[in-house]
């Protein structure tokens, strides 16, 4: 256990964590601060619809990735950690500091929401606009406090945030791990290659260009699959601003702040992990095993 902790604590794992706790509370601010424009009244974005809210996250995650994704890269997603080091993509040591940086990020992102558009809160009255502007609930959620109700938004939640969460991480580790890329430079030093030719023929900008589609992809997700649930796709993003919604006073979010919704929690957390194993396996068993077996095949291509 100590060894563990000193690895942990070296001074580049903790630069990491300081970037994962950064990224995520971009990620939220921009994000969830997209959907309080929209939702809030009172606000000059007030009802501009759907695909603001869907721009907002992409580039929520866009920006951070651009400016951390060498540093950390830019998980900003337990969901994503867990299933790396699930599939041994990524190291168990960082997996707690990560975990807690990014908790942290969303809630500190949504109390900059929060803080910004306070004043609109206030002037809210439908409570579910409210609560969207810090975590999701199934769109079939009728407000009734009864199983039936409960089973459905249970059901089109989870069958939501697990396609589209699958879709994310397998999309994400598809494109920054694309072996035409810059994961083709480091590997083809080893084999002997000069390192400046590499990068010069095949990988300069390859991994900027990578992010600003993984950006792209959220937007498009959000766009696909916001109708049902929001979604959250990321259990931080939702678990910490729901736990801040929670603590906040009717003073703060306005007489018509409702219910936190407990019931529903569970649903963007534990589904986005399971997506999350499942597509990084997936992604790992058909694309990384057989990467060293064709590696200089591509470089044959790819320098002649």
């Amino acid at each position: 256990m100590n060894d563990f902790l000193k690895e942990a604590f070296t001074s580049e794992w903790v630069l990491k964590y300081l970037t994962e706790f950064i990224a995520t509370a971009f990620l939220v601010a921009l994000g969830n601060g997209a959907v309080a424009n929209v939702e809030l009244k009172g606000t000059k974005g007030n009802k501009s619809g759907w695909i603001v809210i869907a721009f907002g996250y992409g580039f929520g995650v866009m920006m951070p990735a651009l400016m951390f994704g060498d540093v950390s890269g830019n998980h900003i997603n337990p969901a994503f950690t867990l299933g790396l080091a699930a599939s041994g993509l990524f190291s168990w040591v960082g997996v707690p500091g990560y975990l807690i940086a990014q908790l942290l990020g969303a809630f500190v992102g949504q109390a900059i929401v929060v803080w910004v558009h306070q004043p609109y809160y206030v002037q809210t009255e439908n409570p579910n606009n409210i609560l969207g502007t810090f975590s999701t609930i199934s769109a079939v959620d009728d407000h009734d406090d009864t199983p039936e109700n409960r089973n459905r938004a249970w059901a089109n939640g989870f069958a939501n945030e697990f396609a589209g969460s699958f879709l994310l991480f397998f999309g994400a580790l598809a494109l920054t791990n694309n072996y035409f890329g810059h994961k083709l430079v480091s590997q083809a030093v080893q084999y002997g290659y000069d390192k400046e030719a590499v990068t010069g023929q095949m990988a300069n900008g390859s991994l900027a260009v990578a992010h600003i589609g993984v950006g792209f992809l959220v937007c498009a997700l959000v766009l696909s699959f916001g109708g049902p649930t929001g979604p959250a796709l990321n259990p931080a993003r939702d678990l910490m601003p729901r736990l801040l919604h929670h603590i906040l006073p009717t003073s703060v979010l306005g007489e018509h702040k409702g219910d936190s919704k407990w019931w529903y929690a569970w649903v963007p957390v534990v589904a986005p992990i399971l997506a999350g194993i499942l597509a990084v396996y997936l992604f790992k068993a058909l694309y990384l095993f057989s990467i060293t077996k064709n590696l200089k095949l591509v470089l044959q291509i790819f320098l002649r």
